[in-house]
């Protein structure tokens, strides 16, 4: 009977054990601005809305273009998506640093090398990705275009 309780208790010691948080448990935390910017546009491509959040600046708006991707990627066919989670990133050069704490980043994905950019920030000592830059910027300050004349008036 005593050997019947050093048994189960042995049990429950090793469950308990094995039920604990993992210490080694991956940060979300970005080292740089590029990383931050990396870590974001990976997990939005890999439909990973979630985790991508993470690495977001946490404010309505952002949240609610956030929910906008979010729906549109659920949407998309199953081939689109997968060229999406196959894609490879590229960080165009230069990076914009406003400042110490602000930058703009441009980049485009292998699926659809369509440029867009986003403005990455620290805050309270962590990089995160405003994207309502991405939105609401009127055009890409770092990529020199010709401006054309309106024909239509």
């Amino acid at each position: 009977m005593k050997f019947n309780h050093l048994l189960l208790l042995a049990l429950v010691f090793t469950l308990l054990t094995a039920c604990k948080d993992n210490p080694k448990k991956e940060s979300t935390a970005s080292e740089n601005n590029i990383d931050a910017a990396r870590n974001f546009i990976r997990a939005a491509l890999d439909g990973k809305f979630d985790e991508a959040r993470r690495y977001m600046l946490q404010d309505s708006v952002n949240t609610n273009y956030m929910d906008i991707a979010e729906r549109a990627f659920q949407n998309i066919d199953q081939g689109t998506r997968n060229g999406y989670r196959s894609a490879s990133i590229r960080i165009f050069s230069p990076v914009k640093e406003l400042n110490d704490s602000v930058s703009i980043i441009i980049y485009s994905n292998s699926f659809k090398n369509d440029p867009d950019t986003l403005r990455v920030m620290r805050a309270n000592g962590l990089w995160l990705v405003d994207l309502k830059y991405l939105y609401e910027h009127d055009a890409d300050t770092l990529v020199s275009k010709p401006i054309e004349k309106d024909t239509i008036r």
